[in-house]
């Protein structure tokens, strides 16, 4: 029977240390995980702050009168908000609006992917 209880015994250790190691790893993925989004966040922070400065840009050096005028102080008026609104929300703030429009609109969700999907496919296929 020693050899039954010391076999146990090395089950036991072995399974202690796995579960060790599989905790350090999860520890560790956390880690990485949490400084990719930290990267992301900065990159889509930086993005946002570009987009409203060009916004701001065009604001001040088109034309204010004619078509052109309006139509250079929309997409001034455009690219600042969309600058503004990658700077305070960052990537996982566009992901959970993302979720959000899906879980409300499921099914135009489902047709727009799968138009993409196909739009996708064949763009590979040339």
């Amino acid at each position: 029977m020693a050899n039954t209880d010391k076999a146990r015994d090395v089950a036991a250790q072995t399974a202690d240390k796995a579960r060790e190691a599989l905790r350090t790893a999860g520890e560790q993925a956390s880690r990485v995980a949490s400084s990719v989004g930290q990267t992301a966040d900065q990159a889509a922070h930086a993005a946002g702050s570009s987009l409203r400065n060009l916004g701001e840009q065009l604001r001040e050096n088109a034309p204010r009168e004619g078509v052109v005028g309006s139509a250079a102080q929309y997409a001034a008026s455009g690219l600042q908000q969309t600058g503004r609104y990658i700077e305070e929300h960052g990537v996982s703030g566009m992901i959970d609006d993302l979720t959000n429009v899906i879980r409300r609109n499921p099914v135009p969700a489902v047709l727009i992917g799968i138009g993409l999907g196909f739009l996708i496919g064949r763009a590979l296929r040339r």
